[in-house]
């Protein structure tokens, strides 16, 4: 009995340490622009039927419970959580926010796409609209090198006022892409998602079309993550390990206790 609550103690140190780097990675991007949250869900391992529920106890009784004995618990999988973050504002005209559902599409190397929350884009030597990293945003948006002011629409329309021009010229419109299932969406790091066959193909769209979000100029969008929440997490993770942590302890010492007395 003793060894199986170690083994099972051990599922939860396992478990409680994975919640810990969830919770972790959540605290170190506290700042990050567009950061979703993720947290850690849990299920039970299999469990060993001792006595099954309605077997017979004697020749005219059954059992009404039975005996069943967990075997553990561990990490199903992180979910993200996509509630959306506070926007703000920077008063840069290539900062941009999405106020609502969906994201950006940008054309990662290789010819990949990725999806990104997070609009802190800027103007490439050749005009493009681009991500910090030179990745170019989709569809392509080219601002003329003469713009003396670029003005992007809630719905995406991107506008361009050129010298010797009276009004704006529209020079493209910036899609979002919203999917079926957008928490099917692969993290890959540095702020950017795939499509996999989970959430669904891209579906782009009209800024504030059919469920998707508004674009705000020159605001940017900060991270869902709320620090006391986390913290109050990280109390309950660190005292679970404890707990599962002692657990080991005396089943350690029955097992002495055993092997010296009896």
């Amino acid at each position: 009995m003793s060894s199986s609550a170690m083994h099972i103690a051990r599922t939860g140190l396992d478990a409680q340490d994975t919640r810990m780097r969830v919770i972790s990675n959540n605290l170190a991007n506290v700042n990050t622009t567009g950061f979703k949250r993720d947290r850690a869900a849990f299920e039970t391992l299999a469990y060993q039927t001792i006595t099954a529920p309605g077997a017979q106890s004697t020749a005219e009784t059954k059992y009404a419970t039975g005996l069943n004995l967990g075997t553990g618990v561990k990490v199903q999988g992180t979910a993200r959580i996509d509630t959306q973050g506070s926007l703000t504002q920077t008063g840069n005209s290539f900062d941009l926010a999405l106020d609502g559902d969906g994201y950006f599409q940008v054309q990662l190397p290789g010819g990949d796409l990725g999806y990104t929350r997070a609009g802190n884009f800027n103007r490439s030597p050749e005009g493009l609209l681009v991500t910090s990293e030179g990745y170019q945003v989709m569809p392509g948006i080219t601002v003329p090198t003469n713009a003396t002011q670029v003005t992007i629409g809630t719905d995406g329309t991107v506008t361009a006022q050129v010298p010797g021009q009276t009004e704006g010229t529209n020079i493209g419109q910036i899609q979002v892409a919203s999917f079926a299932n957008p928490t099917g969406l692969q993290s890959t790091g540095d702020n950017y998602l795939k499509e996999t066959a989970s959430s669904g193909a891209a579906n782009l769209g009209i800024a504030g079309e059919d469920g998707r979000g508004r674009v705000r100029q020159g605001n940017l969008e900060a991270s869902n993550v709320n620090v006391v929440e986390e913290l109050v997490d990280m109390i309950e993770t660190q005292r679970a390990y404890e707990v599962n942590s002692k657990m080991i302890s005396s089943s350690d010492e029955m097992l002495k206790y055993v092997n010296q007395n009896l």
